[in-house]
């Protein structure tokens, strides 16, 4: 359950400062609604990287692999 709430937390700290990286490199240069899709696929990418992270650490933990 420990590693629920940390992989939680790590992940909602990673897809907040990543919003913003991306903010910073394309803020400006494309229309607002580009720079909010391309947020949007940065972070399901990121989510779903940081999912499989820490699914296999579960499983490690767990004896499975």
């Amino acid at each position: 359950m420990k590693e629920i709430l940390i992989y939680g937390f790590i992940a909602v700290s990673s897809m907040v400062l990543w919003s913003y990286v991306v903010h910073m490199m394309v803020g400006g240069l494309v229309s607002e609604e580009t720079e909010y899709l391309i947020m949007g696929i940065a972070v399901t990418i990121g989510i779903i990287v940081i999912s499989a992270m820490a699914w296999d650490v579960i499983q490690r933990r767990r004896g499975r692999k």
